[in-house]
């Protein structure tokens, strides 16, 4: 029987909101896992100190998903630091839209949709058009989508409806990049103790949400290590336009 790995040696990535959280930690799979790491997003000071930490193999590449001139700069700049083809990518970048439908501001449901839902559909888009340009046939696109896709999420409407965007895109795109051999596929992770919801999940409101899941408890950001490694290296090949939910059993 043939044997598999996930090792991404030879693989050159972009990793959006890359900066702190899932992204960075991404950012530092990949690249223990023998890939060149681009760091995107647009806190420039926190990327540098990431690619410093990484070292060699990481380049920091100033992104705002939410501008498609921004996208396709950033994936120039990987490029050129790498001399090659992005051939792998992960859509991470994000913001929370936290906020009551009948609070919540028009500016703010842009912002929200502007980033997780165009951010993503614009990046996956460039880098799938560099990888069929340069006839790249192993080419891999992760995007973060999220539980409240499906799950009714009180005060999340725009993420909510966002991140379902997101996995309806992922599909779509797997369809049309079929036969390009990309694949593409999508990720719901449950909820993460993360920057974004640290402050939340101390509160009581919070700590009764994490004692309503059945197993009590948050997820640890190694809980999607194997899936991402797995979704980006050879061994995917036959995987594209699935979503994984990946929640610890919360939505059980």
């Amino acid at each position: 029987m043939a044997g598999f790995s996930f090792d991404l040696s030879g693989r050159s990535a972009l990793i959006t909101g890359a900066s702190s959280g899932l992204g960075a930690r991404f950012a530092r799979l990949l690249a223990a896992s023998g890939a060149r790491v681009a760091l995107g997003a647009r806190r420039a000071h926190r990327l540098a100190a990431l690619a410093g930490e990484i070292g060699p193999a990481a380049q920091a590449v100033s992104m705002d998903v939410a501008r498609e001139a921004d996208i396709i700069a950033g994936f120039d700049a990987a490029e050129a630091a790498f001399g090659g083809v992005i051939d792998t990518v992960i859509a991470n970048a994000g913001v929370d839209g936290a906020g009551l439908a009948t609070a919540i501001s028009e500016a703010e449901i842009e912002q929200t949709l502007a980033i997780n839902l165009k951010g993503a559909i614009l990046t996956a888009r460039e880098g799938a058009r560099r990888m069929m340009a340069h006839g790249v046939t192993k080419g891999r696109i992760v995007l973060i989508a999220s539980i409240t896709a499906f799950e009714p999420s009180p005060g999340l409407v725009a993420y909510a409806a966002s991140k379902a965007g997101v996995v309806q895109a992922g599909r779509t795109l797997a369809r049309e990049w079929a036969r390009a051999g990309i694949c593409i596929n999508t990720i719901s992770p449950g909820y993460i103790r993360t920057a974004i919801n640290a402050d939340w999940f101390e509160t009581e409101a919070g700590k009764k949400q994490i004692a309503r899941f059945p197993r009590r408890r948050l997820m640890g950001e190694e809980g999607l290590d194997a899936l991402v490694l797995f979704l980006c290296s050879d061994a995917a090949e036959f995987v594209t336009g699935s979503d994984f939910v990946l929640d610890d059993g919360q939505t059980l």
